[in-house]
């Protein structure tokens, strides 16, 4: 009997040796490949070529149709919803120019030498020349998408509220000189009480370029 536990004892302590040699043999490799693929990751969401993928229609994502008691608001959504997805405007070039840019600066206080010192830029800047605040191209966006006809997709609209940005990247840089012009798709709604949320992707094309010089999604009450 002694020796039946004993043999048992011998083979605990062997497997648990064997256990930690194998765990030290492959601890490294498990490590190299897991920082081998978080590199890759990080290196594909970084990959320019990402920021003009498709944004997700997240009104077909786990989402149950609405109960909605307002003629007027349910109306309305059922209209959005036909062109969630779509691009519904491509507004017409406008020129960020040297003057506007300058003038920006001295609103904001932002006279950063990459944005008004022409000399210096054409010297240091990688752009060789002076670019437009990220900010400024993003407070174009009005300008940019005033020749909307709101009453096309939302007839019997009352106003409209800014309610700010769900989020905002700058993936290019908008040259002293350069023409821009935005581009709206719709993305999502959301019915309300008396109102409908909508969200926006407003991106901002630089003549030329293929990547953007902003992509912003907007977030608009629309009250009918």
């Amino acid at each position: 009997m002694i020796d039946v536990f004993e043999f048992i004892k011998e083979k605990k302590a062997d497997f648990k040796n064997n256990t930690e040699r194998y765990r030290v043999m492959l601890e490294p490799k498990f490590k190299a490949l897991s920082e081998k693929l978080n590199g890759k990751i990080t290196n594909t969401l970084n990959n320019p070529w990402m920021f003009n993928l498709p944004s997700i229609d997240r009104s077909k994502i786990f989402k149950k149709k609405p109960t909605i008691n307002n003629e007027k608001i349910k109306n309305a959504y059922e209209k959005i919803v036909e062109s969630i997805g779509k691009e519904i405007l491509v507004g017409p070039w406008e020129t960020v120019d040297q003057d506007r840019i300058n003038r920006f600066a001295d609103v904001t206080g932002d006279r950063q030498w990459i944005h008004t010192d022409l000399t210096k830029a054409k010297l240091e800047s990688p752009f060789k020349t002076t670019i437009a605040h990220g900010f400024l191209t993003l407070s174009l966006i009005p300008k940019l998408t005033e020749d909307f006809d709101f009453n096309t997709i939302h007839p019997g609209l009352k106003m409209i509220v800014n309610c700010g940005l769900n989020q905002v990247r700058f993936p290019f840089p908008v040259k002293s000189g350069s023409k821009i012009r935005g581009r709206v798709k719709i993305i999502d709604a959301v019915p309300n009480k008396n109102n409908v949320e909508l969200f926006n992707e407003v991106s901002i094309e630089v003549e030329g370029r293929k990547r953007f010089g902003c992509v912003a999604e907007t977030v608009l009450r629309l009250y009918y």
